[in-house]
């Protein structure tokens, strides 16, 4: 079997799960800062406009120490765990979204409850979410010319 700690195994569960929403045609953006102060792991933005909120989990251990899940509810459409398949599956609640990773491939094990943004956390959330992508990818091509940008990002 093959062991792996605990940053290497998140990494692998976050990409794993990034390249799931690819091949759903969702729009994956790691580390997406909510208005409540949480940082969501993965907010995919769908074709039509949903949110989808992925929350990432390295193991046990990491599940039971981290309660703070429900407070990504209000600011996605949907909302998921992924994990990789040595995780225990039965300790996850049953009204959210399952996604398990194996190596660098995942599936959609279980579909979640579904609830509709209000229209102007839609908006907000929109506008967030372009914001941030914009500005990561601009980084990536001028990170000095971006520095100034990144203080209205507010990412920290």
């Amino acid at each position: 079997m093959d062991v792996i700690g605990f940053p290497e195994r998140t990494l692998r569960v976050r990409r794993s799960a990034a390249r799931l929403c690819l091949r759903l045609g969702w729009a994956p953006l790691h580390e997406v800062r909510l208005a409540n102060g949480r940082r969501a792991d993965i907010l995919a933005l769908q074709p039509g406009g949903g949110f989808v909120c992925i929350e990432v989990k390295s193991g046990l251990r990491d599940y039971l120490s981290d309660a703070k899940w429900t407070e990504y509810q209000p600011f996605c459409d949907q909302f998921f765990f992924a994990v990789d398949s040595a995780f225990p599956l039965d300790v996850l609640p049953a009204e959210t979204g399952l996604i398990v990773c194996a190596g660098m491939e995942a599936d959609v094990i279980r579909e979640p409850m579904s609830v509709r943004l209000a229209a102007p956390r839609r908006k907000a959330l929109m506008e967030r979410f372009a914001w941030l992508a914009a500005g990561r990818l601009a980084a990536m091509e001028d990170p000095a010319g971006v520095a100034e940008l990144a203080l209205g990002l507010n990412e920290d």
